[in-house]
């Protein structure tokens, strides 16, 4: 499609506006033969005329709200090709900065023609911000000095530290698949492990300077990174000027050209680009930073583990995530086996999977540089793929010399040093309990699970001609008032590092308990007892309902919410559920039920709740049996284990 040329607006643009979901608005394109065409994007993205869109929402009495930020973001797209609007928006963070720093000098440009702000405008910023000058390459044009504008009008209302985080949240919705950005959960235990009491702190790959700003508002005080990439290091440094004081952001490649070369810092952060093959292993064959060894050219990130171990201060920290294949690769176990020879490494951390497709499993290395001190005898292993804090109470007691917690295992040393140095957490945790002793209680268990099992189903007779019921609709009882469908804020995340817990899709697909994390946004809906919540999309029948309140309703969920006195909230999900099994024909549900014309059966209060109390039975008899079965597994596991390494043997007569 031809761009625009004015602002635009994206489907969930419009959604956000207006305050309601993306499949509204979808709906609307259907419904309404006089809803603006698009104007620019794809057809799988499509951009819209802000002016059309607003028109369209006032003809149709459709509320909405189009704040000062909101149009800069809207004229940026539409100003910009979707590859320049990085560097649009970096250019404009550095403005910000410098029109937090000189709001005066500013005024005196403003007064000027946009000929003469566009001829001026690099220099002062040059001038009052020096640290980001090396980032600005070109002048603007007169299309940006009116977005300029915009922008000061914007920051005037928000601030401009606001304005720019909600600049750079929305281009990483549009460009989530061209930046890898360091979940914040990450973020927050790298920063809490490595640089609790530090005032300096390094990140040599700091991409929009994620890890950085993690450390932002403790006891640090400098805050210095490098990047490769000049978009990625504009929006970097203008990120960290507004949020921090002192700060810099190099632009050149870290291994090739260090910027920091004999710098030393409290504490170093680093989520380095893996897999790079083209990294600079022949130039760099004789580098003074290879002290455990040189990196095979197929190990990109442990010449980052070293270059980042070379730019700490001796007995600090350094927190790097790898990829979990680090932690075995046999190319990389001399080097793995001189770090823990030199004491460096102290421990290694298993983290939930993240990614677009949740396959991505990285590790965490928190090591310490070697100060001459004791070299310690052991290492920590860590599983914390279910749950990212976890890491922090197990590096706790192991700091403290307490018991540790399940899911954590001190390994000494000299058990790591064969032939593989494998340092990952998974096998030896799986070889934590000793098959000889851990098989009879795992059996016990089993004995007991099966044994509570049968119970827990409710009694069922079989009816050989049913009558067939009057039905309802979910779509109708939300028109009653019978039920209310509410949904989290478009905005908010699950892994945030806030105070409230938050129930994550993966959660009621897996029956488990809120593991997310976010602070309560404006519309964050807070979960109470009786609530019936299930995925936007599932995969497969997946519908809980709440027994304890508290945790905040987390993205991609519906909640319905019922009135007690007409409709029982196990009666609501089991049919929800039942309609979610008659519709899995395909990989996934989302095209194939709409809950609000999800059918349930119109039956009084009392023969509701009769059913209710069955199904409540066969989701609790569910649980059960996945308990079960997982107890199963782990009793094969050791079975298998003990018998292979001879800790345990069959039964004989004597016994």
């Amino acid at each position: 499609m031809p761009a625009s040329d004015g602002p635009t607006v994206a489907t969930g643009d419009i959604a956000r506006l207006a305050g309601v979901g993306r499949a509204a608005v979808s709906n609307w394109r259907r419904r309404f033969p006089d809803f603006p065409q698009p104007v620019g994007g794809s057809s799988a993205s499509p951009l819209f005329a802000v002016a059309e869109v607003e028109a369209w929402l006032s003809r149709h009495d459709k509320p909405f709200r189009l704040t000062p930020v909101d149009r800069v973001w809207q004229s940026l797209r539409g100003s910009a090709a979707d590859l320049e609007l990085g560097d649009r928006i970096g250019n404009l963070g550095g403005f910000l900065v410098f029109l937090e720093r000189d709001p005066a000098g500013w005024k005196a440009l403003a007064d000027q023609s946009d000929a003469v702000v566009a001829d001026r405008l690099v220099e002062a910023i040059r001038t009052a911000v020096p640290e980001f000058g090396h980032l600005i390459t070109d002048l603007p044009g007169p299309d940006t000095v009116t977005i300029v504008r915009m922008a000061a009008e914007a920051a005037d209302q928000d601030g401009s530290r606001a304005a720019f985080d909600f600049l750079c949240e929305r281009y990483l919705e549009v460009h989530s698949r061209r930046h890898t950005v360091t979940p914040a959960a990450f973020a927050s235990i790298m920063v809490a492990l490595a640089a609790s009491e530090a005032e300096t702190i390094f990140d040599p790959a700091c991409g929009i300077g994620t890890l950085l700003l993690g450390a932002a508002g403790g006891s640090v005080k400098e805050f210095r990174g490098q990047e490769v990439n000049r978009t990625t290091a504009r929006i970097a440094a203008a990120r960290l000027l507004l949020h921090t004081g002192d700060s810099r952001v190099a632009l050149a490649d870290s291994l090739r050209s260090d910027a920091y070369a004999g710098a030393l810092f409290d504490a170093v952060v680093c989520n380095p680009p893996f897999a790079d093959r083209s990294w600079g292993h022949d130039e760099l064959a004789g580098d003074a930073r290879w002290e455990y060894g040189l990196p095979p050219r197929g190990e990109p990130e442990l010449a980052w583990v070293q270059h980042c171990l070379r730019h700490v201060k001796p007995g600090r920290w350094v927190a790097i995530l790898m990829p979990g294949a680090a932690a075995s690769r046999r190319s990389g176990r001399r080097i793995r086996g001189n770090l823990l020879r030199a004491g460096a490494l102290r421990t290694v951390i298993s983290l939930p999977a993240t990614g677009p497709t949740g396959a991505v499993a990285p590790d965490l290395w928190l090591m310490r540089r070697p100060d001459g001190a004791r070299r310690p005898d052991e290492v920590l292993m860590v599983d914390a793929s279910s749950e990212s804090a976890h890491a922090m109470r197990a590096w706790a007691a192991f700091s403290a010399g307490s018991d540790l917690p399940g899911g954590s295992r001190a390994v000494q040393i000299i058990d790591l040093l064969d032939d593989h140095v494998d340092l990952a957490p998974a096998r030896h945790l799986a070889a934590a309990g000793t098959p000889s002793s851990a098989f009879p209680p795992a059996l016990a268990s089993l004995s007991a699970a099966v044994d509570a099992l049968v119970p827990t189903l409710p009694d069922l007779v079989g009816i050989p001609s049913p009558d067939a019921p009057v039905m309802t609709t979910i779509g109708e009882l939300v028109r009653t008032c019978a039920v209310t469908i509410r949904q989290a804020p478009m905005k908010m995340g699950t892994d945030e590092g806030g105070p409230t817990p938050v129930l994550t899709a993966r959660d009621v697909r897996l029956g488990r308990p809120a593991s997310g994390t976010a602070v309560a946004l404006p519309g964050a809906v807070t979960l109470r007892t009786g609530d019936v919540v299930t995925p936007l999309a599932p995969r497969a029948p997946a519908v809980r309902v709440v027994t304890d309140g508290g945790p905040l309703l987390g993205p991609r969920l519906y909640l319905l919410r019922v009135d007690p006195e007409q409709v029982d909230p196990y009666f609501l999900a089991g049919f929800l559920r039942t309609a979610q099994r008659g519709a899995s024909g395909g990989s996934s549900l989302a095209g194939r039920l709409d809950i609000r014309r999800t059918r349930i059966p119109r039956l009084p209060l009392s023969a509701q709740r009769s059913l209710g109390e069955a199904f409540r039975r066969l989701m609790a008899f569910e649980v059960r049996l996945r308990e079960t079965t997982a107890l199963g597994e782990e009793l094969v596991e050791r079975g298998f284990l003990g018998l292979g390494d001879g800790s345990l043997r069959p039964t004989t007569a004597a016994d």
